[in-house]
């Protein structure tokens, strides 16, 4: 146990987010900067897996790192959100946890796999068409 090292990925939209988690004392890190210093929401986000893994297990002896890159502000803080919750899951092998985590928020371990639709022939959007009148 002493240099286990667990690499997870997790995506959203088009963003990508990889974990990679030590053993340590807690600390976690997004792209190189604690993820405190993060919005407020943007913070709880990552801090809901963090805190149930606290309440099932009543530690966290492990550090976290995650780089993120592609995709939106919003799509990124919810792939690391998946990366991070699989990395903590990995590394336990709890299945409380994992229970504990699907019934909290299913997409913590399950990808949203919804992507822009694509645009149509001839149009400008994906769906509504343009409106004519015959007169």
């Amino acid at each position: 146990m002493a240099n286990k090292k667990i690499i997870t990925s997790g995506k959203r939209k088009t963003s990508v987010a990889r974990a990679i988690l030590i053993p340590g004392t807690g600390k976690v890190t997004i792209n190189k900067k604690n993820y405190e210093t993060l919005q407020i929401f943007d913070n709880l986000k990552i801090q809901e897996p963090l805190k149930i893994t606290q309440e099932t297990l009543g530690k966290l002896d492990f550090d976290v790192d995650i780089n993120i890159y592609g995709g939106g502000e919003k799509s990124q803080i919810e792939a690391a959100k998946l990366a991070l919750a699989k990395a903590i899951i990995k590394f336990t092998n709890s299945k409380e946890l994992e229970k504990n985590f699907l019934d909290y928020d299913r997409n913590m371990l399950v990808a949203d796999i919804r992507r822009k639709e694509a645009y149509k022939p001839g149009d400008s959007k994906a769906r509504a068409k343009r409106q004519s009148s015959k007169r």
